[in-house]
């Protein structure tokens, strides 16, 4: 192999590259205003039924408010584009949690229709490890060269 020859984004040829870097946006964007309904909601509802898996657990029922975190922060640095990595992961985790506490049972049941009964926990944790590795992308806030993008 030539050591010349690169994967890296820059590399690519320009509208490669850009192609590449819309989908990281469409991705990017699709996974934080998805996951922000469902912060937006527990804004309005409050974090009451979190709490009660918690204290359900025996563990404390302020780290509830960690779903605001969750659902509502690392979205709307998804969307915006910045700290992209480690906010995708911060979805991620928070789309374990909520399949720990609430959907356990659910693991392995399919639908009436045969798709898998968490598939849109599925999406939402798999798409935001998808984000997790491939960054932000050039349009973004933090750009593609940022830090944590």
């Amino acid at each position: 192999m030539n050591g010349a020859a690169s994967s890296s984004a820059s590399a690519l040829p320009p509208a490669r590259r850009n192609h590449d870097d819309a989908g990281k946006l469409l991705l990017r964007l699709s996974l934080g205003l998805l996951m922000l309904l469902h912060g937006l909601f527990k804004i309005g509802t409050g974090p009451g039924f979190v709490v009660g898996l918690l204290e359900g657990l025996g563990l404390p029922g302020v780290l509830a408010y960690g779903v605001y975190v969750g659902e509502i922060v690392a979205p709307v640095l998804l969307i915006i584009g910045l700290w992209t990595r480690p906010a995708a992961l911060v979805v991620a985790i928070n789309m374990v949690v909520a399949i720990v506490l609430v959907h356990t049972g659910h693991f392995f049941a399919l639908t009436k229709q045969g798709g898998w009964a968490l598939e849109l926990q599925g999406l939402f944790l798999f798409g935001a490890l998808a984000v997790a590795l491939l960054g932000a992308g050039r349009y973004s806030v933090g750009g593609s060269q940022g830090r944590f993008n």
